[in-house]
């Protein structure tokens, strides 16, 4: 198998040639087709999150094909197409698990940060946290939503049900779930870098009620806020826009820190939360949901060999939708 490799935080990845891995019990081989290349990558490989395996392969938006079955996996066939998330593996026995909370497992596996991912020709993966991809022929289109949408679909969740959302960063998971409120019948109302008037124009052609930067107020109260951008300062920014009783939901694994603000503006039972990772119920909710959004996914398209030159891009906001590294 052909793989980029991070030795050292920091540093470039690596292509490797490796053995192709064997699956164990409980797990299965994947040929990998494609995997989308998500923010949380960067934060692995810049050392925003700590102590990653090293050496470690990333990537965890995967869609492949089933190429070898470990011992007592019945639930999936060879040459079936699946994807595999960011959460890889959790305990089953903490208190979490008990209790239909798996995304806070106390001691779970992330794939391409704790365990090897998809920046590479094949991976292994526990086939419980595998998903079905019948009927998503493009594996390229399927990758980002196996975290930008999985992921946003949680955060969609988790700030209720009212009609006007703000999103903050407009990215991969924002251009994707942007989709899923107009189906819904909401308005959407996207907030980008400021100047950024390509992610504008993404927005409003995904059918987002406004675009504008940031730091502006929209043009109504929004009824709830989701943060995909890494930015703490935006979340005191968010609060303002929300109305009494909204809710402001941060997206991401990692932020930098919120500013201090003053009380007012969360005051009147605004409240201020945070999504972590995602339950195995979110990804089969969401995959049911996706076709009937009819989410098209927006991807710029690069080798494996080019994986350092793809989170080049994505640091440095050149990029629309999400990028999806083929083999």
């Amino acid at each position: 198998m052909r793989a980029m490799v991070l030795s050292a935080v920091g540093r470039p990845l690596e292509l490797e040639e490796r053995p192709d891995p064997d699956p164990g019990p409980g797990e299965i081989r994947l040929r990998v087709e494609a995997c989308a290349v998500c923010r949380t990558d960067l934060h692995v490989v810049d050392g925003d999150l700590p102590n990653p395996k090293l050496p470690i392969i990333p990537g965890h938006e995967i869609v492949g094909t089933v190429e070898a079955l470990g011992a007592g996996v019945t639930t999936l066939a060879i040459g079936a197409r699946v994807g595999a998330p960011w959460l890889g593996h959790t305990c089953g026995v903490c208190p979490f698990c008990a209790s239909d909370q798996e995304n806070l497992c106390d001691n779970p596996v992330f794939t391409g940060y704790t365990r090897d991912g998809g920046f590479a020709s094949h991976v292994v993966v526990d086939a419980a946290f595998a998903f079905p991809l019948s009927g998503f022929e493009d594996p390229v289109a399927a990758a980002p939503l196996m975290c930008a949408g999985l992921i946003g679909w949680r955060s969609l969740k988790m700030a209720g049900e009212g009609r006007r959302i703000g999103l903050y960063g407009f990215g991969a998971a924002a251009h994707i779930l942007a989709q899923v409120c107009r189906w819904q019948g909401r308005e959407v109302y996207a907030f980008t870098r400021k100047g950024d008037e390509a992610a504008q124009k993404l927005a409003l052609s995904l059918g987002a009620d406004w675009a504008g930067d940031s730091e502006q107020a929209p043009p109504e109260l929004l009824d709830a806020a989701i943060i995909f951008a890494p930015v703490g300062a935006l979340a005191p920014i968010a609060l303002r826009a929300v109305r009494k009783g909204g809710r402001v939901v941060c997206g991401g694994i990692h932020m930098s820190d919120i500013p201090q603000f003053p009380y007012r503006w969360l005051w009147q039972e605004r409240q201020l939360v945070s999504v972590a990772n995602l339950t195995r119920r979110d990804a089969i909710e969401f995959l049911s949901v996706a076709p009937k959004a009819h989410v098209k996914t927006t991807t710029t398209i690069y080798p494996l060999e080019q994986a350092n030159e793809a989170l080049d891009d994505l640091r440095a906001g050149r990029l629309q939708g999400a990028a999806v590294l083929t083999y």
